[in-house]
């Protein structure tokens, strides 16, 4: 057996190990799945499943997380990556060694088989027992007074707390008189670039990245030829739901099947992988600013154990909605939410772009925080 066949298959049976772990439903998440990467314990469990040689080249090749920056107190911090994430990590470089097309093949259908195994374990009822450990894992006892439905015994599996709804006071949007803002999609991590061409400069470094491909339309894609592009990734532990970052009219959507990659930093940033974004399974929703006239493409990417991409009742096609009105949710694991404008239709907000071109790091924001204005 190859070394490449060798640890392929020992990451798999790793991801393996991990989801069927999660199964355990009263262990703490982060016993398993979310263990932080750089935990001592967690390269010791690494380290008697996979061999060295595969073991060696993730630690050298990936970190072990990402810094972010706080937006309201400017500091910098670092966010440890979830064991899964970096095994994700590493069977992402087994997918993008392309002139193996059957690794490849292999590395795709076993991200969709254990994305689909953890949606289907967490809509079981049993599922409910992982509610409260994550909610002490991740610190959230103090969000709970945020949510439409704030007593976590209340839902009815872990899948429906994961896309949990907030009370739309808990998010007010900035400027909401100010028709020309635009707002954040979604909780989240947030990149913003004035240009595409800047966005994949200092951004998103994977192999293929096209807007055509990303909105699998070559016709809208020509209408943000040299636009802007605000990139929100949305971790576990994030609020899941995403939301309209400008009023308009909604004209189409178009769901496009995909892979499962993860949607982590290191997996945007890596030179020579295969592009997530416009691998992965993902929705592309095409808004009509009512302000300008103008099409913002607003696309939500599934990711790495992420098994439903869902709009709200009564959003589709016709449907008027507003800056700062939930779209949709998410359904257990990571995912993304990308928003296109056109040419000249944003300037974004300068600390953004900063901490997105010279810092090269996420910002942490909330939904409806302002990201720009037109001019």
């Amino acid at each position: 057996m190859s070394e490449t066949q060798q640890g392929f298959d020992a990451s798999a049976a790793a991801l393996e190990s991990l989801t069927t772990a999660a199964e355990n439903h009263p262990d703490a998440p982060v016993s398993h799945l979310h263990k932080p990467a750089n935990h001592e314990s967690a390269h010791s469990w690494l380290g008697r499943i996979l061999p060295a040689s595969t073991l060696d080249n993730l630690e050298t090749r990936f970190h072990m997380g990402n810094y972010v920056i706080d937006r309201q107190t400017g500091e910098k911090s670092f966010e440890a990556m979830s064991i899964y994430v970096r095994l994700g990590m590493h069977l992402l470089y087994y997918g993008s060694e392309q002139e193996k097309a059957l690794q490849w093949k292999r590395t795709v259908k076993l991200l969709e088989d254990q994305s689909v195994k953890m949606g289907r374990e967490y809509d079981t009822p049993e599922s409910r027992a992982h509610i409260e450990p994550f909610i002490k894992s991740f610190d959230l006892q103090n969000s709970l007074a945020e949510l439409v439905q704030p007593d976590p015994t209340k839902y009815a599996t872990f899948n429906d707390f994961f896309a949990r709804e907030i009370k739309e006071s808990a998010r007010p949007i900035a400027e909401p008189e100010d028709e020309f803002m635009t707002s954040s999609p979604a909780d989240c991590r947030l990149t913003a670039y004035p240009t595409i061409d800047l966005a994949t400069e200092y951004w998103i470094k994977g192999r293929g990245f096209k807007v055509e491909k990303l909105l699998g339309d070559s016709a809208l894609a020509k209408l943000f030829d040299g636009g802007s592009i605000v990139i929100a990734r949305l971790a576990p532990q994030d609020y899941h739901r995403w939301h309209a970052p400008v009023s308009g009219t909604v004209e189409s959507i178009k769901d496009i099947p995909g892979a499962y990659y993860t949607v982590n930093p290191q997996a945007i940033n890596e030179s020579g992988t295969l592009d997530v974004f416009c691998e992965n399974k993902r929705s592309v929703m095409l808004l009509k600013r009512s302000s300008t006239g103008s099409p913002i493409a607003i696309i939500a990417v599934g990711a790495m154990l992420v098994g439903t991409i869902k709009y709200i009742e009564g959003v589709e096609v016709g449907t008027k909605v507003r800056r700062g009105q939930c779209l949709g949710a998410f359904y257990y694991g990571g995912s993304t939410i990308i928003v296109l404008y056109p040419k000249g239709e944003v300037v974004l907000d300068k600390d953004l772009v900063r901490n997105s071109t010279k810092d090269k790091c996420e910002t942490i924001m909330k939904v409806g925080w302002s990201t720009g204005t037109t001019p």
